[in-house]
């Protein structure tokens, strides 16, 4: 049976504390207004986590649908899905119609008053709305203008529609990722999605950095493709390697296998030249996370030696170099094994630590979410949403000396529509118009719920 959520940090009362906290000290992106015409997870990623430092994100959705992640995975009918609130905490919700005349104009408003617009639609789409980069510049010439797409600008592919398992195949992370003896595998971790949203972000902070300077806005454009492909610069290098030399001598192929032109599938070989392996642990007949990754560290070879019961390796030829032990490394991680047989994960790791063994248990998604080191430091917090409720999401992964990011609930659909409509000068009667036209709305609001009353 799953455990309660309860947690050590994020509680409403700790949020309104680290609220009333960074009221002493000017976040440091406050004052500065986004757009977020974002949806899914590369862009909302990027915005969440100005809004985290103190940007003042709106998200700009559809009339009567919004992201279309509200909806996608849902654990409970007809609320927020759990994909939406962990991707756009601490924004506000303008839900609008761009493609009425009066629609245009309000985002035209916004735009003459933001700093920074991001969108990660089509190729060409936002130009078919009327706002190219060149109208957006019209409009606004200090605007940042941030956008993601899956392929960059010219590229034969550009005109594909990707989502994160397309850009981990055309980054190069999946062709590198699995068995040598199985098919292309993509990771877990969004590296096509959140990990460009955090290219984005570093694009976007530098101009605006940038414009400090110049006084002129500009475009950040960051492909998925490109962002993937960052991170896997060590496979770059070995595709170099590789032409040179014909081999790769920390991959499990070697030396008895055979390369071929292109970076092999290695398992779970450590990249960095120091052999890794996810080895087996007490119970892992049961439990498929009963496992930790061990590491064979060259300049600690003797201490590892005798972390295990082997002390006699450390002088034996066949095992004193990272050479000798290359030919039957996985003859030395089944002793390894052995040694781990009859010790959990935690014990194994406990352990080794004494003897600085790189290691780490195979932790799973459910003790991440309990685990109270990520709760204290907010890692993983515990916040609310009208409607929902609690719930678990991410906080920041950057900590910071003089502040700690407060992590609030997602907005509902449109839920701040009134109040962004009055501070751009609409006054009630012409928000009222235009509900009645249907050229924006506040469908997450229900009904006996004003949204000017929730606005305030």
């Amino acid at each position: 049976m799953n455990k309660p959520i309860t947690s050590t940090t994020g509680t409403a009362a700790e949020v309104l504390l680290t609220n009333m906290e960074n009221q002493f000290m000017e976040l440091p992106l406050k004052g500065i207004k986004v757009i977020d015409f974002t949806g899914v997870q590369a862009g909302p990623a990027c915005t969440q986590m100005m809004a985290w430092f103190g940007a003042e994100v709106l998200k700009v959705e559809r009339l009567g649908t919004g992201d279309v992640t509200r909806n996608q995975l849902r654990d409970i009918p007809e609320l927020d899905a759990l994909y939406f609130t962990q991707l756009n905490s601490n924004k506000k919700s303008l839900e609008v119609n761009t493609k009425t005349p009066e629609g245009k104009a309000i985002l035209e408003k916004l735009i003459r008053e933001a700093d920074v617009l991001v969108e990660n639609f089509r190729p060409g789409a936002l130009d078919r709305m009327g706002f190219s980069w060149e109208r957006i510049q019209e409009l606004n010439p200090q605007i940042i203008f941030g956008s993601v797409k899956g392929f960059g600008e010219g590229s034969p592919y550009e005109d594909i529609s990707v989502y994160d398992n397309v850009a981990q195949c055309a980054g190069g992370a999946a062709s590198t990722t699995g068995f040598w003896d199985g098919p292309p595998t993509v990771s877990g971790a969004a590296l096509g999605d959140s990990n460009t949203g955090m290219h984005l972000l570093i694009g976007i902070l530098t101009a605006l950095i940038g414009r400090e300077k110049t006084e002129k806005g500009q475009k950040v454009s960051v492909s998925m493709q490109d962002a993937v492909l960052n991170l896997c610069r060590v496979k770059l290098r070995d595709q170099e390697r590789l032409e040179r030399v014909g081999y790769l001598e920390e991959y499990p192929q070697y030396p008895n296998g055979k390369f071929g032109d292109a970076v092999p599938r290695g398992g779970n070989a450590g990249g960095g030249g120091q052999p890794g392996w996810v080895l087996k642990c007490k119970g892992w007949e049961t439990d498929p996370n009963s496992y930790i990754y061990f590491t064979i560290q060259g300049q600690n070879w003797e201490k590892t030696c005798e972390a295990i019961g082997k002390p006699e390796w450390a002088k034996d030829p066949a095992y004193a170099t990272a050479r000798a032990r290359q030919s039957h490394i996985f003859e030395i991680f089944g002793e390894i094994e052995k040694w781990l047989a009859d010790k959990t994960k935690y014990e194994a790791v406990n352990i080794l630590r004494k003897f600085k063994v790189p290691c780490s248990p195979v932790l799973s998604m459910k003790e991440l979410a309990y685990d109270p080191f990520l709760r204290a430091s907010g890692s993983i917090v515990e916040v609310q949403q009208k409607k929902r409720g609690t719930y678990l999401t991410v906080g920041s992964p950057i900590k910071f000396s003089g502040f700690k990011p407060a992590i609030t609930g997602a907005p509902l659909l449109g839920e701040n529509t009134d109040e962004v409509l009055a501070e751009l000068g609409y006054g009630e009667k012409e928000i009222a118009e235009l509900r009645d036209k249907k050229v924006v709305a506040s469908t997450g609001i229900t009904p006996d719920q004003p949204a000017v009353a929730r606005a305030a």
